[in-house]
């Protein structure tokens, strides 16, 4: 009994397993996210690190960001270099969050022109702009 259901279960998968491989390309890619903030807009994930909050326990300070490379070549090596600007932008603000005083408000600034130092060596030249969202401390 459990082998027939699970025969029949496994034919349907085959079925519908073959039904999309003969779906042409657009309309796969249809269902791919759409990339946020235009073509020139390389997101990364949200960067954490810990800090310590007013009332002495600990906390997490929460930066999003993106960078803004108009230049065609430039974006091509930015998103093949995501993973470095990653690491380097984690290090950065788990290194910034570890220092910062209890209770004190993130600065925006700081942030922004260590990540931008960041970027530029690791890109190796300057024209992608480092674009701050949403820095939170919880």
């Amino acid at each position: 009994m459990i082998g027939e259901a699970w025969s029949m279960h496994r034919r349907r998968l085959l079925a519908l397993a073959s039904l999309c491989a003969l779906l042409p390309a657009p309309v796969l890619a249809a269902e791919e996210k759409k990339k946020s903030g235009g073509g020139s807009y390389v997101p990364m994930q949200t960067l954490l690190g810990t800090t310590i909050r007013a009332s002495g326990g600990r906390g997490v300070l929460s930066v999003d960001c993106g960078l803004d490379v108009p230049d065609a070549a430039l974006r091509t090596r930015a998103e093949q270099s995501t993973p470095r600007l990653r690491a380097a932008y984690a290090q950065t603000i788990q290194a910034y969050a570890a220092g910062l005083a209890s209770g004190a408000l993130p600065s925006a600034d700081y942030i922004a022109q260590q990540l931008q130092r960041q970027t530029d060596a690791i890109l190796g030249r300057r024209g992608a702009r480092v674009l701050l969202g949403a820095i939170i401390v919880n």
